[in-house]
């Protein structure tokens, strides 16, 4: 795709790099939107998917440097990191602890996640050497023993000299007490270590285990991160430098464009400040943005996002705010990190259907992109995806002819339905229940919409929300076919669909504001005379956020400051997080918060602070959503009628292409809205209507 570069404005670039596909969303020059999607992995045609997903819509042939100084912005969200972490292909990495602590993380809380297990399966520790050091401080601060710096100098050149370049700094108790930390860091500067984590900076909270954890996971990825980054930066005519100290080299001023990633908190960043704790959830957390901030300009704002693509499903909860989680778990690895509080399920498009002689089953496995499902003419096994083709959900007519051996061919219908004849015959066999192709279908697409509605109870209802006051926001390829379905279960009466729902993740990078979090442990109980002293510790940490929001270009009239106060009962171990102000107002706010959760209060027992930590917000420009006009009368036609399978029997059902609805259009179920990155089922029972803003609104009309 060519287009011609106007040299007024420059061109931004939001870039979702998920680990199948690359999503580009490109504002041109005079604010309108284009869309491109292309592999995450191609070698034979390009290095790099975001690159070339610039270059093909820029029209810059291969070889040729990028116009960078037709470029403005990229706002990137990328699993680089994540895949490295789930691989565990990480840089090599030195773990220092205090002496008598070397195991601490191997043995962490002794948690068994399989309760039944008799093999425990522990996952691969981060680091490849241990370092125990001399030196030990009290949690009241007194120096226990002293630093013995002449046994750690060797030890530290010999790990160098094995070829570690990353090293992860947890003292017990250096959360508090930085002072033997940042000793260790200066000698591993000496020794030559190009990459020092230290828990004091990375995790300033209690807990040894998890501090630790998430001080490897920075020291692990940030190199192959920080990698990567240069990478695009050099394509976009600089270079961010990687170590921290140097970090002038990267704020060269000029035509280099501005390059920022997504972290997992949701808040944007520029290169030289995204560390490998932040980019865990990067892709993921640009979905829950764009979700919020469509919807809430849609006028909804308690949400739930429904994020279905190949794999897995992802789920969230927003009402007025971001949720966040605090301590979670990757991959085997424990993190105190502020993340978007996502639930993930294995219930993807790609889901793979099974008959184990007495149940269907849904995934776990999935076909993934290769073979794929059975439609996809590479010899897959049957899928989620494939009942939607059974179904006459999804029309081959009307998907992207990308299949074959020439990539030009539609869907394979036909062996969708062989397959399902061949399940059905099996089930009949081993049951002795007759069931049509398309029942068996049904079924398999019930228990799969069962998985996903309950994955969403999990971030709602359990949480103490009542989602049929909520608005079910529907993004990824392929939440559209199954959005009523979910309504349905949960008994939700009303879904949202951006026009830009299927790669709404690359979209929310452009909506996105700049953020900067910081939290630091208190752990004494909440009384009025502790307030200055949280009040003092939320102005020390406020100052550094702001300084580094106000670093990267932001005015002072566009920051907004969030302090929070993280509170808990004494005895218990999950805090809640509650707004900073007088007294009154947070026991008040955490009594309604901790009784819509667990259903009571504990009035006998006392408050403990656990932490205090503030977000600062950096406002971006946000892209225009340009409302038209309702026109009078316009009878939307459908492109053809087609046959759909459902509440048990074939019906003819009219199909309709996005691109020709306009505002005002209403559609009654059963209907299909196919469009360019997604297909839109509507079930019987349901309406559409096209918004003012070309917004896809989906309303229960009737019980069917």
């Amino acid at each position: 795709m060519t287009q011609s570069l106007n040299l007024g404005n420059p061109w931004q670039f939001w870039i979702d790099r998920g680990g199948t596909f690359t999503d580009v969303v490109a504002q041109r020059p005079d604010g309108s939107l284009v869309v491109h999607k292309l592999l995450s992995e191609n070698p034979e045609r390009y290095t790099d998917a975001p690159l070339q997903g610039m270059r093909d819509i820029l029209g810059i042939p291969a070889g040729q440097p990028l116009p960078t100084d037709q470029i403005g912005v990229v706002k990137m969200g990328t699993t680089v990191a994540t895949n490295a972490l789930l691989e565990r292909q990480g840089d090599r990495t030195l773990l220092v602890i205090t002496q008598g602590f070397r195991d601490a993380l191997r043995i962490g809380y002794q948690n068994r996640p399989d309760i039944f297990a008799r093999k425990i399966t522990l996952p691969e520790m981060l680091y490849e050497q241990v370092i125990e050091v001399e030196e030990r401080y009290s949690a009241q601060g007194e120096e226990l023993l002293s630093m013995q710096v002449d046994a750690l100098l060797p030890q530290l050149q010999a790990a160098y000299d094995a070829g570690i370049r990353a090293c992860a700094i947890v003292l017990m108790h250096g959360y508090r007490y930085p002072d033997h930390e940042n000793r260790v860091a200066t000698l591993a500067k000496e020794v030559g270590f190009t990459q020092i984590s230290l828990s004091h900076q990375v995790s300033p909270l209690m807990k040894l285990v998890s501090r630790g954890d998430t001080t490897l996971v920075d020291a692990y990825l940030s190199p192959i991160l920080k990698r990567y980054i240069n990478r695009v930066a050099v394509e976009l005519g600089g270079a961010i430098a990687l170590e921290k100290d140097t970090r002038e080299t990267s704020q060269e001023t000029g035509q280099r464009p501005q390059l920022m990633f997504m972290q997992s908190n949701g808040g944007l960043t520029d290169a030289h400040l995204f560390e490998g704790k932040d980019s865990i959830l990067s892709g993921p957390a640009g979905g829950v943005v764009g979700m919020a901030q469509t919807a809430s300009l849609a006028g909804f704002h308690q949400i739930i996002g429904f994020d279905m693509g190949g794999t897995s499903t992802d789920v969230s909860h927003y009402s007025g705010e971001y949720e966040r989680v605090y301590e979670s778990e990757v991959a085997g690895v424990r993190m105190t990190a502020p993340m978007m509080a996502i639930h993930t399920v294995a219930a993807g498009g790609g889901s793979i259907l099974q008959f184990d002689g007495a149940r269907y089953r849904v995934g776990p496995d999935s076909a993934g992109a290769h073979p794929g499902p059975a439609c996809y003419r590479k010899g897959g096994p049957l899928t989620v995806t494939d009942c939607n083709v059974m179904l006459g959900k999804i029309q081959p007519d009307f998907f992207p002819q990308v299949f074959g051996a020439e990539a030009n061919q539609p869907l394979d219908g036909e062996i969708v339905k062989q397959q399902f004849s061949a399940m059905a015959e099996k089930i009949n066999r081993g049951t002795g229940n007759k069931r049509s192709p398309q029942q068996v279908a049904a079924g398999f697409l019930a228990i799969a919409v069962e998985n996903m509605a309950n994955a969403i109870k999990k971030i709602s209802v359990q949480q103490g929300h009542d989602v049929s006051e909520y608005t079910l926001v529907c993004f990824g390829g392929a939440a559209g076919q199954h959005a009523c379905l979910i309504a349905d279960a949960l008994g939700m009466e009303r879904i949202f669909i951006h026009p830009l729902a299927g790669v709404l993740s690359a979209y929310g990078m452009g909506l996105a504001d700049l953020r900067a979090l910081r939290q630091v442990a208190v752990e004494q109980p909440l009384t009025p005379d502790l307030l200055p002293q949280l009040q003092d510790t939320l102005a020390k940490i406020t100052t550094d956020a702001r300084g580094e929001v106000m670093g990267q270009n932001v005015l002072e009239e566009q920051i907004e400051t969030l302090p929070k106060v993280h509170v808990r009962y004494a005895g218990t171990d999950s805090a809640l997080i509650v707004a900073f102000g007088e007294l009154s107002a947070m026991v008040a706010q955490f009594e309604h918060d901790y009784r819509q959760r667990y259903g009571f209060t504990m009035a006998e027992k006392p408050l403990v602070v656990e932490a205090v930590s503030v977000e600062v917000v950096g406002k971006m420009p946000m892209p225009a959503e340009p409302v038209e006009n309702m026109p009078s009368q316009h009878t939307p036609r459908p492109a053809a009628t087609v046959s759909m399978f459902t509440q048990d029997t074939w019906q003819p059902t009219p199909l309709f292409q996005r691109s020709d609805l306009r505002p005002g259009d209403q559609i009654s179920g059963p209907a299909i809205i196919v469009e360019a990155t997604g297909t839109n089922v509507l079930e019987p029972g349901w309406q559409g209507e096209i918004s003012d803003r070309n917004h896809l609104i989906l309303t229960k009309v009737s019980v069917a």
